[in-house]
């Protein structure tokens, strides 16, 4: 049982923290729906979550997220502090960016450049090469 519970609790941990982040990534869904929709239609990035027609930063958490900020460059920075966030992802960053396409926009994510996500807590679509 001691073996198990030392394999099992770790791996269980993680799964938590990736689904945390999950919840983060889902809080993001409006603000891409905005940059896409402003780049398409606008032929440039928002420059904020006020000028992409979106909440202020602040206004859009929840559990695990306290807030999702669009930059001048379209990227859109999910902070990680929620109350009920798992004290290993508490204060960490995940920045989604977008890659212009002809009539589309791809997101691809990144840790940050301050308080990044260690890489093993971001779920599989974060992961792709």
């Amino acid at each position: 049982i001691g073996i198990l519970a030392a394999i099992a609790l770790p791996a269980y941990q993680d799964y938590t923290i990736r689904a945390q982040v999950t919840d983060g990534l889902s809080l993001a869904g409006g603000a891409k729906a905005a940059v896409s929709e402003f780049k398409q239609t606008r032929g440039t990035y928002p420059i904020s979550n006020k000028d992409a027609g979106v909440a202020d930063p602040g206004h859009i958490k929840g559990k695990y997220a306290s807030s999702v900020t669009i930059e001048t460059t379209g990227n859109i920075t999910i902070l990680y502090s929620g109350a009920q966030a798992h004290t290993k992802l508490s204060g960490t960053q995940l920045v989604l960016s977008p890659i212009s396409n002809v009539g589309s926009i791809d997101w691809t994510c990144k840790a940050a450049a301050t308080n990044p996500i260690e890489s093993k807590y971001l779920p599989s679509s974060c992961r792709r090469i």
